[in-house]
C-alpha cells in the first residue's frame, strides 16, 4: 500500500497523511494501551507519516524505546512510535476512512483481561514475542 491516506485527531487540530505497510490492522493489548487508549489500542504500522502541524501535538515518554503521540488540545491517541523513528503505528480511529483496513493480529495477548475476546482469527504474540520480533528488524 504506496498511497498516503488523511487522518487526524477529534477536535482537527492535528492532521496527517500516513502510508501504511498493508491493509492489515492490529490491536495491542499491553496495560499501557489500555490505560492511554480506554481500551485496546487499534493501530496501522505506517511506512511513513507526515504531520500538517505539529504545534498541537504532545509526546509521552511511556518506556525507554516508545512514545505514545497525542493531540494537546481534544486529547486524541493519535500514533505509538519509537524514539529512534524506526517504527510507527497510526490509531485506527484517527484515520479518515479506518474500514479500508482488516483486522489480523493481537499483540500482548498474555496481558490481555478475561473481560473481553475478539471474534476474529488473528495472528496472536505474547509480550516477550512481540518484543523479540521488533529486534529482530533492527529496532
Amino acid at each position: 500500500m504506496s498511497e498516503g491516506l488523511p487522518g487526524g485527531c477529534l477536535c482537527g487540530s492535528v492532521r496527517f497523511t500516513a502510508v501504511p505497510k498493508n491493509d492489515e490492522m492490529g490491536v495491542c493489548h499491553c496495560g499501557m494501551c489500555r490505560r492511554w487508549s480506554g481500551g485496546v489500542f487499534m493501530a496501522v504500522e505506517c511506512e511513513s507519516l507526515e504531520i500538517g502541524d505539529e504545534a498541537a501535538l504532545g509526546v509521552y515518554r511511556s518506556s525507554e524505546y516508545g512514545e505514545r503521540v497525542f493531540c494537546r488540545t481534544c486529547g486524541s491517541s493519535l500514533f505509538w512510535r519509537m524514539q529512534d523513528g524506526s517504527h510507527v503505528a497510526a490509531c485506527l480511529s484517527a484515520f479518515d476512512d479506518p474500514s479500508r483496513f482488516r483486522f489480523t493480529s493481537e499483540i500482548y495477548i498474555d496481558e490481555k483481561p478475561a473481560t473481553y475476546a475478539f471474534a476474529n482469527d488473528t495472528r496472536k504474540m505474547t509480550g516477550s514475542e512481540f518484543l523479540a520480533s521488533v529486534a529482530g528488524e533492527g529496532a
